[in-house]
């Protein structure tokens, strides 16, 4: 069986948490890491835009995106036009931006969750399915 390909980037706000899903995941997936490994500030864009590359060039299967409300990082992924980047700050949330949205990224608010909680968060997102249907029709219609 062919491990899936994920590509993960974070600033310094989600560096622990990054090393965390590492570690959680690293038997099941393999990862692209496009992260900085310290926590000295640094520039949340310089970490997307390796990651949404990766996504649009089909590099990897999807991507998981760290800063500390998870929103510079889903603003700057969504600059990119293939990609569609879903801010997951619960597992209802994070089940609707694969379910309805077919998110390629997910974003997570490492100042926001706590360790389980983002490993359960990210464990649904991958297992659940896009529904496709009228949901596919809107998709269609996001990008300008």
């Amino acid at each position: 069986m062919n491990k899936q390909i994920i590509s993960i980037g974070n600033d310094h706000a989600g560096t622990d948490l990054k090393n965390t899903i590492l570690r959680h995941f690293n038997e099941k997936y393999i990862f692209i890491n496009h992260g900085t490994n310290a926590t000295d500030s640094v520039d949340y864009p310089d970490f997307v835009h390796p990651v949404a590359t990766d996504v649009k060039k089909n590099q990897a299967t999807f991507g998981i995106l760290i800063c500390g409300s998870a929103n510079g990082v889903c603003m700057t992924a969504n600059k990119h036009q293939e990609i569609r980047a879903g801010l997951a700050w619960n597992k209802e949330v994070a089940s609707l931006i694969k379910q309805h949205n077919n998110a390629n990224v997910i974003c997570i608010p490492a100042r926001f969750l706590n360790e389980l909680e983002a490993l359960e968060i990210i464990e649904i997102y991958i297992n659940t399915k896009f529904e496709g249907g009228r949901h596919q029709n809107r998709i269609d219609k996001i990008p300008c």
